[in-house]
């Protein structure tokens, strides 16, 4: 008979052999989206196979990209979820099967999503004045909390009404200002898990950009190589770029314009007449842009453009002198003959400036526009001259002059002999006029530019027109572009060779003429030459001249600026020192308007070295130098200033010429006196001798009446005769001792000349002479 303890032991047997213990951990799964996580399942025993099965119910195949199956040993196995998805959510089941036992366990994976920034951008920008709305983007399961938050603070929605949180939860600012620039924070919560997350959001508000101008019309003028400059200032957030247009075409930088670091000043270089008009500063950045027009203003210094020379016959009817001008504003003319100017409408005869006396109506002006004519009625050839046209307005003027020339006819050119004579002798001298022209155009035989100038050395005209070359003009230009800038060089001493161009843009082609001008006009001008001026570099070194100071020990070093490289000077250095010392003296710095140094305290009787350097942003010009040698030391100084000093020579000198003038005057008196019997000296000496001379006279005046074998002696004169002859300034007379020559010839001519006038009365004459000085002589012995 079975007994019930075996039967409970059988029942155990087949329920062992039914089922095994499996157990899964974790037994609960919560997967926040996009997490991975795994699950181990357990066996309690061997178990032969283990095995996953999905939510779906179908097995899950080992090596899936997103769940994987490992099998760890003989009693567990893992099933791995990578990066969930919400489709991964479930129910999995761990089968493990031994022979015929079999056990399972499951697990519920539920996959939710935490606080999640799909966006939120920063920075954000926007522009001053709109409605902005700050984007941020939040998601979690459940859905979450947003909150804002401004520099750390939270928003106080009721305390600004300008701030609203939308039901999308971006935050918006209506009329959102600059001030409202700043960090916000946009903050996420979800309280079922205590869950928080921020982002921080930078907000740049950005202005529109306005424009300030300062002067609205700017005026400038041509043709001067002057450079007008419009400015406009801007303001905005992010700073506006700037850009300059012209009738719509946008302006760029070069040889023509150029603009500073930020484009708000443009300067026009080189304004012509063609450069006035409107222009337009354009401001732009992220916000917009902004425009503002401005006027260039270009005036025109007044130039006459046509002037000839005329030639008349005397008393032609009439002969008009036409001028044109041009300029902007519009330039009045004035004629003038040396220093009388005649106006529009005034009429006035008119020959020399000091004859003009009378208003007949010979001389008319009339203007209209830009043209004044000057008209001549019934010309004389004192009218002939130099006629002056001159263009003004107020911001210069020009003048020209235009040549009258009154010869009678053609025939009176040619070959004109101007004879001198007298008994001595006959001198002639032959002039030739001729009808003057104007000369043949110069030749450019060498160019040496260097950075802002350029010297030209030329051969003159073949031809001067027949009258001297009185001027030479200089023209110059880049090539093909604008017009031409000229410079007149007046010719000194007779002729000139070379001149020097100034002004001019470091390394940039050029090309330059020239011309010849005399008194007919201004002749052809030379082929242009093309040259190019070096790049910015060191300046030339100065020339000096040097002059010693009236004290000896002091010097005057002046010097004359070269070319400047290009650069502006920025100042010169001037250093000296003996020649024999080794070190040199303290070196002297100068502005560069400086030019000249006054050397003081120098050693006496020493030669000196200097050296003067001008110097640029490029860098220092090789040293100019001059050598001096101090004066002697005098015995004694007198600490005398230099004014002092000259005083003290101009009375020196005064005082010499002084002296030399008494002693010429006292020598002259001299010889007077021994040569002349007359002069200061005579009349302070004469009373003590007229008895001895009253003698001689009566002894002279018998010799040569009584003695015709003698040399006849002229008479010579008496004290008051002395005096009389002294003060006057006739002829000087013979003195006693002066012979006659030929003295037969003379006498005889003399007593020719008495018949004639009648003998008796001669000898009367004489007689009574010799009476008048013998009872001289007898009151003179009473005495």
């Amino acid at each position: 008979m079975v007994q019930s303890r075996d039967i409970f032991l059988a029942l155990l047997l087949v329920g062992c052999a039914v089922s095994l213990e499996v157990q899964i951990t974790p037994s609960h799964g919560e997967i926040s989206l996009g997490e991975s996580k795994f699950f181990m399942c357990e066996v309690v025993g061997v178990a032969k196979h283990i095995d996953w099965f999905g939510p779906s119910g179908d097995k899950i195949e080992p090596n899936r990209p997103d769940i994987t199956v490992t099998r760890n040993d003989e009693s567990s196995s893992t099933l791995t979820l990578y990066k969930a998805g919400t489709e991964s959510a479930g129910t999995y089941k761990c089968v493990a099967t031994a022979g015929d036992q079999q056990g399972e366990s499951t697990v519920k994976v539920k996959i939710f999503q935490k606080i999640t920034f799909t966006n939120a951008p920063s920075p954000q920008e926007f522009t001053e004045g709109d409605n902005a709305n700050i984007v941020c983007d939040v998601i979690s399961s459940p859905p979450p909390t947003v909150l804002w938050k401004y520099k750390g603070a939270r928003i106080q929605m009721e305390k600004d009404v300008r701030f609203k949180v939308l039901s999308n939860n971006h935050l918006q600012i209506r009329g959102i200002k600059k001030t409202d620039e700043g960090s916000y924070t946009c903050e996420g919560r979800l309280m079922a898990r205590g869950e928080i997350d921020l982002r921080v959001i930078k907000v740049v508000v950005n202005v529109l950009p306005t424009i300030r101008v300062w002067q609205s019309e700017v005026n400038a003028t041509a043709d001067v190589q002057q450079s007008a400059m419009l400015t406009c200032a801007v303001d905005g957030y992010p700073e506006p770029m700037v850009t300059w247009t012209r009738n719509q075409v946008v302006l760029e930088a070069g040889e023509k314009y150029s603009f500073n670091e930020d484009g708000s000043e443009m300067s026009i270089m080189e304004v012509t007449k063609l450069d006035e008009g409107e222009y337009t500063c354009i401001a732009k950045n992220k916000a917009g842009e902004s425009d503002q027009e401005l006027s260039l203003r270009v005036f025109v210094k007044p130039k006459i453009t046509y002037i000839v020379n005329q030639s008349t016959s005397e008393m032609e009817e009439q002969v008009t002198l036409t001028c044109e001008a041009s300029g902007d504003p519009t330039p009045t003319i004035n004629w003038s003959y040396g220093e009388r100017v005649f106006t529009e409408g005034e009429q006035a005869s008119w020959t020399r400036p000091e004859q003009h006396k009378s208003l007949d109506g010979n001389v008319v002006v009339r203007s209209d526009a830009r043209v004044s004519s000057l008209t001549l009625k019934y010309v004389k050839y004192t009218d002939a001259g130099q006629y002056l046209c001159s263009a003004r307005s107020a911001i210069g003027e020009d003048d020209q002059p235009a040549y009258l020339v009154t010869p009678e006819s053609e025939n009176d050119f040619g070959s004109y002999n101007c004879t001198a004579s007298n008994e001595m002798g006959t001198e002639s001298k032959e002039f030739l006029l001729i009808q003057a022209e104007v000369p043949s155009s110069p030749s450019i035989s060498e160019l040496r530019p260097f950075s802002t100038t350029a010297q030209m050395q030329f051969e003159e005209p073949e031809t001067t027109g027949g009258v001297p070359v009185l001027k030479y003009k200089a023209e110059w230009r880049m090539p093909g572009r604008g017009s031409w800038v000229h410079r007149i060089f007046e010719v000194q001493d007779g002729s000139i060779s070379e001149v020097t161009i100034t002004g001019l843009k470091p390394e940039t082609n050029y090309e330059v003429k020239m011309s010849a001008i005399n008194g007919k006009g201004e002749g052809e001008s030379s082929p242009a030459e093309l040259f190019k001026t070096k790049p910015v570099r060191n300046p030339n070194p100065p020339k000096l001249e040097g002059a010693l100071q009236p004290k000896g020990n002091s010097l005057k070093v002046s010097w004359i600026k070269q070319d400047d490289g290009g650069s502006p000077i920025l100042h010169y250095l001037v250093r000296y020192k003996p020649i024999q010392a080794s070190e040199w003296k303290p070196e002297i710095r100068l502005p560069s308007g400086s030019d000249y140094v006054v050397l003081s305290g120098l050693e006496w009787d020493t030669e000196y070295n200097v050296y003067v350097v001008a110097e640029n942003q490029k860098g220092k010009s090789k040293p100019a130098s001059m050598s001096f040698r101090t004066s002697t030391e005098p015995a004694a100084i007198p600490d005398l200033g230099e004014e002092a000093a000259l005083s003290m020579g101009i009375m020196l000198w005064a005082g010499i010429l002084v002296v030399v003038f008494v002693l010429l005057l006292l020598a002259v008196d001299v010889t007077c006196y021994f040569v002349n019997k007359c002069g200061l000296i005579m009349c302070l000496c004469g009373k003590s001798g007229t008895g001895t001379k009253g003698h001689h006279i009566e002894e002279g005046k018998s010799i040569f009446m009584n003695d015709e074998s003698k040399e006849p002696i002229v008479e010579v004169r008496t004290e008051d005769e002395c005096t009389a002859n002294h003060n006057a300034a006739g002829p000087t007379e013979p003195s006693e001792t002066t012979p006659l020559t030929e003295p037969e010839k003379i006498f005889s001519d003399e007593k020719g000349k008495l018949e004639e006038a009648g003998l008796s009365n001669a000898l009367t004459e004489i007689a009574a002479e010799r009476n008048s000085v013998i009872q001289t002589n007898t009151n003179e012995s009473k005495a």
